[in-house]
């Protein structure tokens, strides 16, 4: 079973999950992923900045990774 993400984690451990998140995130339109500051954000902390729904990018992260495995 591929592991789930939720609205609470964090960049930072979404990017050590799976270092190609990054690019979903990037198309999504959040390309501060780099940045240091955004590992230690939330994906809905992250959203919000970005004027993103944090539950459809939770969606998308989490049918990429079930795709994954």
């Amino acid at each position: 079973m591929a592991e789930k993400v939720t609205k609470d984690t964090k960049i930072g451990e979404l990017l050590m999950i799976d270092r190609k998140i990054a690019v979903l995130l990037m198309q999504a339109g959040m390309h501060c992923v780099g940045c240091p500051s955004s590992a230690d954000e939330t994906i809905d902390e992250a959203s919000m900045v970005h004027g993103m729904d944090s539950g459809k990018l939770v969606d998308a992260i989490n049918d990429y990774l079930e795709k994954q495995e």
